[in-house]
């Protein structure tokens, strides 16, 4: 057992506090890593406010490092290497065994239940009182223990402080276009919402050859970027009717939108922007829907999906990522503002006000 500093939250909407926090010694299944960086993601926003796991809890979720030990049965990785934390998933079931580890049957026992896989606790304050761990890592803290399904090995050669939002936020934009959506050559693509996950499949749609990207948001300086980053075509909901322009712009529809919001009336729009048999994805956090199932949907062959994760396998993706940001193709750099880690709550404000699109605190 060593003890660690680790950013908490007791009570549900409380600022985080860095404190100390009593760490385990890895299980045979486990990794020690020393964290480097940690992304600020939406999803670390809702543990805070309580939305997803029990308190205490220890958070942070788009963990870097750099391996300190490891367990007696863990091959994958050894002492030195760098690496990125991913989502925790179980590696066993079906799901998991068919490619889809983002969905697996024990994906939000493992990620926001706050125990380990075995049902106890790594983490514990002073007192003795268990503290929850956050998507198997809890990543906001020098050091952190994870099952080796998080620990994806990555390129030395690259900027460990980068790589962190790769393990959920970016992974997310970029695999549902690349792993989930696979557009072929002329597809149109609509992204609602430019911020660090729309940005991301915007990229990923330019490295697929989409023919029409469109990135549709309320700020002209995201909109901006995303034109920057590949976007075709740029959307402002404030100023025109979203949903009149794309028809402009592809009259006959969108064979893919991507909601990135969470608010129920923009993703009424991406279903309606759609052409017959086209397919609306959800990766934002959102609340109630109200549709009508043949007008919206059922009519003209619509699907609407959720997609956890970009359906990517973290340990066979990320290093694509890194890949391609190392031939030019993936700039997600362009997203990133560093925080020192006791600026840890200006981070979460600023990401809130949307002021950067992807903080990471640095450790």
């Amino acid at each position: 057992m060593m003890k660690i500093k680790a950013a908490t939250v007791t009570h549900a909407g409380d600022p985080l506090s860095i404190v100390d926090v009593q760490l385990d010694d890895p299980q045979a299944n486990e990794v020690l890593i020393k964290i480097v960086a940690t992304g600020v993601c939406h999803t670390d926003a809702v543990g805070r406010d309580g939305g997803t796991t029990p308190m205490p809890v220890a958070l942070g979720h788009e963990g870097a490092g750099i391996v300190e030990r490891v367990g007696s049965s863990v091959s994958t990785v050894k002492p030195g290497d760098h690496v990125v934390l991913s989502f925790a998933y179980c590696g066993n079931c079906s799901n998991c065994l068919a490619g889809h580890p983002g969905m697996c049957t024990h994906f939000n026992e493992l990620n926001f239940e706050g125990a380990n896989h075995d049902g106890s606790h790594r983490l514990h304050l002073d007192n003795g009182e268990d503290v929850s761990v956050f998507f198997g890592q809890s990543s906001f803290a020098d050091h952190v223990v994870a099952d080796v399904h998080n620990v994806v090995k990555v390129d030395p050669e690259v900027d460990l402080r980068l790589l962190g939002p790769l393990g959920c936020g970016i992974q997310t934009g970029a695999g549902t276009v690349l792993n989930y959506i696979h557009p072929k050559f002329g597809d149109s693509i609509v992204v609602f919402g430019t911020g660090a996950v729309g940005l991301s499949a915007i990229m990923a749609a330019k490295i697929a050859g989409v023919a029409h990207i469109i990135a549709i948001d309320i700020f002209d300086n995201r909109l901006a970027l995303a034109n920057e980053l590949g976007a075709t075509e740029t959307i402002n909901s404030k100023v025109v009717d979203p949903e009149q322009r794309v028809r402009e712009i592809v009259p006959q529809g969108v064979d893919y939108s991507i909601d990135t919001t969470g608010v129920s009336s923009v993703i009424k729009t991406a279903i309606h922007v759609l052409k017959p048999a086209g397919e609306c994805v959800l990766l934002g956090v959102g609340g109630d829907l109200t549709l009508n199932v043949m007008g919206d949907l059922l009519a003209e062959s619509k699907k609407l999906s959720g997609v956890v994760e970009g359906d990517a396998i973290p340990q066979l993706f990320i290093p694509q990522l890194v890949d391609y940001y190392k031939r030019g193709l993936f700039p997600f750099d362009k997203l990133v503002k560093f925080y020192d880690f006791d600026q840890i709550n200006q981070a979460f404000a600023d990401s809130k006000s949307g002021q950067v699109l992807k903080p990471v605190v640095t450790l």
